[in-house]
């Protein structure tokens, strides 16, 4: 009989999402047959559906701290892996993470896995909330049989804060989308026609959600700040759209920067980026880097979280401190003044990339997670009541 699998993740949308589908439909069916819940999702839902997962959404599951829909959502999380006698509970991202674990322990799921695309804490939090954050992530940790890190540097913060033993965690490299459109002057051309801009435009560009994390007010800052007139596009969408539109037009750039909103297309209008830039504050591994590396194009990003394991200095693309617009923007012409060494650092990016970040990878390191042969051994359990104290 399969093994019944859940899979939980607290919006299935960009990375975390696609890594989170991708690493469950590569699953053997035979083996394992897998449910999706997610508080809100999009297309991937569609995708998970198409492979045979069932998908559950449910709507009390968000993202922000509601402390009625938290206990509604954990009520509802673990109804349903009890009634369906879940086996594995694998969950994704902190809210989910954090009530679906609980809900697993209250079910009895016989294994608990965890995914860390990054943390719920960070340095631009103030001290006590991020303390109290860490403090949550020890304390569920005792009901969680395996992590897994999306990244070196993700693994060694958990390790390092006490939120993983050595031998409780593994690095992974995040699946990413199998359709690649490669670079090429055919294929440039055919996505600048798509988004509307001129062939002999310098396009600088970039994927994700507009919101703190990514800090698209740096971006759009060091854009202006740089001596070659770039044109930046950003797909994606998020909270801080409208006041990106506000600095842009405040910045008079609105001839300078494409605002696109959520893409379904966004393999094909990759090849439209002469570099690929990150702004971001934070980070686990954004999946849209090694999808612009495996695409081809040279990637300028902030020193962040996991980043440099696929963006080594002066190698495969270039890093610059996050909040700081006028070295992203110095990085930036840079890569444009010097496509040859931008050409090379994308060359050597594709070239360690290999098969590290693909699907099929991914499935058989979960294989080897869900199990785990002399990997049984657990943290003695803390009692629910001492983990919902936090």
């Amino acid at each position: 009989m399969a093994i019944r699998v859940a899979h939980i993740i607290t919006r299935c949308i960009a990375g975390a999402g696609g890594v989170a589908v991708r690493g469950a439909v590569s699953l053997d069916p035979d083996e394992y047959t897998g449910t999706l819940i997610t508080g809100s999702g999009g297309p991937l839902l569609d995708v998970a559906r198409s492979h045979g997962l069932e998908v559950l959404v449910v709507p009390t599951l968000v993202s922000p701290i509601s402390p009625r829909n938290d206990a509604m959502a954990l009520a509802t999380l673990t109804k349903i892996l009890r009634q369906r006698e879940i086996e594995i509970v694998h969950t994704h991202s902190a809210k989910a993470g954090a009530l679906g674990r609980v809900a697993a322990h209250r079910a009895g799921a016989s294994r608990i896995v965890h995914t860390l695309h990054g943390f719920p804490f960070h340095e631009f939090q103030p001290r006590a909330t991020r303390s109290l954050y860490v403090e949550i992530e020890r304390r569920l940790s005792h009901i969680t049989d395996m992590f897994l890190a999306t990244g070196t540097a993700v693994a060694v913060e958990a390790i390092r804060r006490g939120i993983a033993r050595p031998e409780q965690i593994r690095t992974i490299g995040p699946a990413v989308e199998a359709r690649c459109v490669q670079l090429s002057p055919a294929t440039r051309m055919r996505a600048r026609q798509i988004l509307g801009l001129p062939a002999d435009a310098e396009v600088i560009g970039t994927v994700g959600r507009l919101d703190f994390q990514k800090a698209p007010e740096v971006l759009i800052e060091a854009l202006a700040r740089m001596r070659r007139p770039a044109v930046l596009v950003w797909a994606g969408d998020g909270p801080l759209m409208d006041q990106a539109r506000r600095q842009v037009a405040r910045m008079r750039l609105g001839d300078r920067v494409l605002l696109l909103g959520n893409r379904t297309d966004v393999p094909d209008i990759l090849p439209a980026f002469e570099v690929f830039a990150m702004s971001s504050r934070y980070e686990g591994l954004p999946c849209v880097i090694v999808e612009a590396q495996a695409c081809g194009i040279p990637v300028v990003a902030t020193a962040v979280n996991a980043v440099p394991d696929v963006v080594v200095p002066g190698e495969s693309g270039l890093l610059v401190p996050p909040g700081r617009a006028d070295l992203l923007a110095s990085a930036m012409d840079f890569a444009l003044d010097n496509p040859h060494s931008a050409a090379s650092w994308a060359q050597t990016a594709r070239t360690r990339l290999g098969s590290r970040y693909s699907a099929s990878t991914l499935g058989a390191v979960l294989s080897e997670v869900y199990r785990p042969g002399d990997l049984e051994s657990r943290f003695e359990p803390l009692p629910v009541s001492r983990l919902e104290s936090t």
